[in-house]
C-alpha cells in the first residue's frame, strides 16, 4: 500500500478531483514497442518490465495522481495460451502492481511532493479472447460463470495491495454484477468504470440501470466510464452521480475509433482539456484519459482542473 502518510484514495475523493493517467498501450508504442501481439501491454510484464515501468512513471511525471495498472489483459487464461503456469502468470499479474509502485517511487524521488496511488486494473472478461468483444458484452455466460473468471485473478492484485482495484471498460450490466460480487471481501476498494455508447453499456443497457449495481456496494468508492467518445462522458457522468451518490471516475478515449479487422485507430481527436470542467461540474472527481491520451494530455487536464 501507500506511505501511512498519503492519504486513501476515497479520502481524497472527499476533498478535491484527483488526475489519473493516460494510455498505456500508446505510450508504450510511442516508446517503440511492438503490442500487436493478442496479450498486448501483458506481454512486457514478461519480457520488458522496466518498459512499464517507466510509461507509469512518464505519466506521473505528466502530473497524473494515479498509475492504472498493466494488468488490463493479463489473466491466467491468456497467459496459460502462451504456455505460462500459473506460478508465473500469478507473478506477473501481481508484477504489474509492483511495476507501477516502483515508478511512484522513483517518481517521489524527483521530488513531487502530492500524494501517488496505483490502480490495479481488472480488464472485461472480452479482453482476454482479444477479439473485441469486450466493446459489445454478451459473452454467452452466466453471471456465476464470470465471477469464477475474475476472482482468481482479483486475489492476485488485491494480495499485491494496490490503492484501489479499477474494475475497468465493462461493457456489460452482466459482468458488473460479477465482478461486484468478485471483489467481495478482499478488504481492497474499488471502481467500476463502464465503456459506453451514448446513455447505454456497449451491449445495450441503460446506465441508470447500470450504475445502480453499485449503488450500494461498500467496496466501490467511484462509478463511471472509461474507454469511450468524450462526448460521452458528461451525460454518462451526471447518470452515475445521481443514481449512485458516489464520486464519478470518467477517462474517454482520444475521439478516435478502433478497428478491430484492420487493427488499426481511424477518425480524428476530439479529446480537448477544456472538457474536463464540464465533467468535473457532472459530478466527476477522478479525471484522466484511456487509448490514445498521452502524458500532454494528461498535463493539459491537470492544468485545467487547478485553473478552475
Amino acid at each position: 500500500m501507500t506511505s501511512d502518510l498519503t492519504p486513501s484514495l476515497a479520502d481524497a475523493l472527499a476533498g478535491g478531483t484527483v488526475v489519473l493517467d493516460g494510455g498505456m498501450s500508446n505510450q508504450l508504442e510511442s516508446a517503440g514497442h511492438d503490442l500487436s501481439d493478442e496479450l498486448w501491454s501483458a506481454r512486457l510484464l514478461a519480457e520488458r518490465p522496466e518498459a512499464v515501468t517507466e510509461a507509469h512513471l512518464a505519466y506521473f511525471l505528466a502530473g497524473a495522481d494515479v498509475a492504472i495498472t498493466a494488468s488490463y489483459q493479463a489473466t491466467f487464461e491468456g497467459f496459460a495460451q502462451r504456455g505460462l503456469g500459473h506460478e508465473e502468470a500469478a507473478r506477473l499479474i501481481a508484477l504489474s502492481v509492483e511495476l507501477a509502485r516502483t515508478a511512484a517511487r522513483q517518481a517521489a524521488g524527483t521530488g513531487i511532493g502530492r500524494p501517488l496511488w496505483v490502480a490495479a486494473s481488472v480488464g472485461p472478461y472480452g479482453a482476454m479472447r482479444a477479439d473485441g468483444s469486450e466493446y459489445r458484452g454478451r459473452y454467452g455466460l452466466s453471471v456465476a460463470e464470470l465471477e469464477r473468471f475474475h476472482r482468481p485473478r482479483i486475489e492476485v492484485l488485491a494480495a499485491a495491495a494496490p490503492d484501489v482495484l479499477a474494475l475497468e471498460t465493462v461493457p456489460d450490466a452482466d459482468e458488473a454484477a460479477a465482478l461486484l460480487r468478485a471483489v467481495r471481501g478482499l478488504g481492497v476498494p474499488a471502481w467500476l468504470s463502464y465503456t459506453v455508447d451514448g446513455r447505454r453499456t456497449r451491449a445495450g443497457q441503460p446506465l441508470e440501470e447500470a450504475f445502480a449495481l453499485a449503488a450500494d456496494a461498500d467496496e466501490v468508492i467511484a462509478v463511471g466510464v472509461n474507454c469511450c467518445a468524450p462526448q460521452d462522458v458528461e451525460p454518462a457522468a451526471r447518470i452515475a452521480a445521481r443514481v449512485t451518490g458516489k464520486p464519478v471516475v470518467v477517462y474517454p478515449n482520444s475521439g478516435e475509433a478502433w478497428d478491430p479487422g484492420a487493427r488499426a485507430w481511424t477518425g480524428r481527436t476530439t479529446f480537448t482539456a477544456e472538457q474536463v470542467t464540464a465533467w468535473r461540474e457532472a459530478g466527476a472527481r477522478l479525471i484522466g484519459g484511456c487509448c490514445r491520451v498521452g502524458p500532454d494530455a494528461i498535463t493539459s487536464i491537470g492544468r485545467a482542473l487547478d485553473g478552475a
